[in-house]
């Protein structure tokens, strides 16, 4: 009896044969093979660190500076009252007065002209501004609107455009101003455009609902509460004054903590004798404060530390509105906080301090953007979009790339994509909006930055 044998298999057959079960394997377990495919990426990028080498080292020095200086200077001052008007937001004022008035389907003169207006008042940098925009756009205010507001805060700064007009030239001031004011607006208006069909959907979905919220308080009291809290957060960021700033500036700046404390004593007021909230945390926390005052000088943020903690306990005390305002302002902390801090390390790491080097050479950038050709006018405003700019530091910045032969387009493209973008708000951004509608912000805010650079640097060189 004969057995037959199987017919010969070409090479090429089996390796086709393999190459279509890996496939199969590879389909049948996405979510493993990412995995895989990252632990490989990280695995390669920590194997070959250039650790030991100068500028990888200065790199990561700064990276760390620039996150421990943002920890000092902008989280407790900055941060931590954004995230309470952010809280206090989606608790005490009414969903539907968002929805109305920065609706999708609100008017639009009115809905951008609110935007525009309440985020340049706040006159806050790219990341103080985030915790505020996702407040209100959370709590139904129109992707147009809100994207207006997040782009108005930072860049409509009525000081930084003064400033920018007196440092840098009146014409540069006033083409900022000018830009400035339609960027909020257009770009508002194509992101609305863009995802028209999804705001329609948002609209019908909030027609459903019950809305309401907020509190039955009359308008007046509801409006001092967030005047006290705006007042609190300029107050105590207001900038040091310069020779050349007005006797009205240097008095605020030499009274900025007094000023401070009277609008927090005020807001206790409001909260204990009219809203009946519990006095005691507050009376302990004025009480601590004068005590630190006397003993500490010179330490304001102890002060406004122990403040903060007043007034979280206070509302950790009264059931209801209290403990919803503290779970807001904590659940914007622990959304936004993570990503901005990781972001400015990152942004340290590449771009270094204003002054100081990082991983990208400075010298590489003051050479790409002289002259006022296209790719100039780009990089400034890439540049600007991913370094992370204090308010008020993007003008001795420009002034220095000026004096190292920068030209006036780029120098206004940076000035319009600086202030309202950075890396850490970008990673914010997406965590609020998704990846999508933070690549179409960008690109918009890039992209009109190096237009607006090409057509102003061609008028003046």
């Amino acid at each position: 009896m004969t057995t037959s044998k199987p017919p010969p298999v070409a090479a090429g057959q089996n390796l086709n044969d393999n190459w279509s079960a890996l496939r199969d394997a590879m389909r049948a377990h996405p979510a493993e093979l990412k995995w895989l495919g990252g632990a490989l990426a990280l695995f390669l990028l920590i194997w070959f660190l250039p650790v030991g080498t100068a500028r990888f080292d200065g790199a990561v020095l700064e990276g760390l500076e620039l996150l421990r200086w943002y920890a000092r200077e902008h989280v407790l001052l900055c941060l931590v009252p954004a995230f309470f008007i952010a809280g206090a937001i989606a608790v005490f004022l009414s969903k539907d007065a968002v929805i109305n008035y920065l609706g999708p389907k609100a008017n639009r003169i009115a809905a951008y002209g609110v935007a525009s207006v309440s985020g340049s008042v706040l006159a806050v940098c790219s990341c103080t501004v985030l915790p505020l925009f996702g407040s209100i756009y959370r709590r139904g205010a129109g992707l147009g609107p809100a994207i207006a507001f997040l782009y108005a805060g930072p860049a409509i700064n009525i000081l930084a455009i003064i400033l920018t007009a007196r440092i840098l030239g009146l014409e540069l001031g006033l083409a900022r101003a000018l830009g400035a004011v339609v960027f909020a607006l257009v770009i508002g208006l194509i992101m609305h455009w863009i995802y028209r069909d999804e705001e329609r959907e948002r609209a019908a979905r909030a027609q459903g609902l019950v809305l309401g919220g907020g509190t039955d308080r009359p308008v007046g009291e509801t409006l001092t509460f967030f005047v006290l809290l705006i007042l609190i957060l300029i107050l105590a960021n207001w900038a040091p004054a310069s020779a050349d700033d007005s006797a009205v500036w240097h008095l605020v700046h030499a009274l900025k903590w007094p000023l401070t404390a009277l609008a927090a004593l005020a807001l206790a007021l409001l909260l204990t004798w009219r809203w009946r909230w519990p006095w005691p945390p507050l009376a302990g926390a004025a009480g601590l404060i004068l005590l630190l005052a006397l003993l500490v000088p010179g330490h304001p943020e102890l002060a406004f530390t122990v403040g903060v903690v007043g007034v979280a306990t206070a509302a950790a005390l009264r059931p209801g509105e209290g403990t919803d305002w503290l779970a807001e302002t904590l659940s914007f902390a622990k959304l936004i906080l993570p990503l901005l801090l990781a972001g400015i390390l990152v942004a340290g790491f590449l771009l270094g301090r204003p002054g100081h080097e990082g991983m990208i050479p400075s010298g590489w950038i003051a050479a790409a953007v002289g002259g006022n050709d296209l790719s100039a006018n780009l990089l400034a405003a890439l540049v600007g979009a991913l370094m992370y700019f204090a308010t008020l530091t993007e003008i001795p910045i420009v002034q220095g790339l000026l004096g190292a032969g920068m030209g006036q387009g780029p120098a206004l493209a940076l000035l319009l994509a600086g202030p309202a973008l950075s890396l850490p708000n970008l990673l914010v951004i997406r965590g609020l909006l998704g990846t999508s509608k933070t690549l179409i912000y960008c690109a918009l805010v890039v992209v009109m930055a190096t237009i607006s650079g090409l057509i102003f640097g061609a008028f003046y060189t």
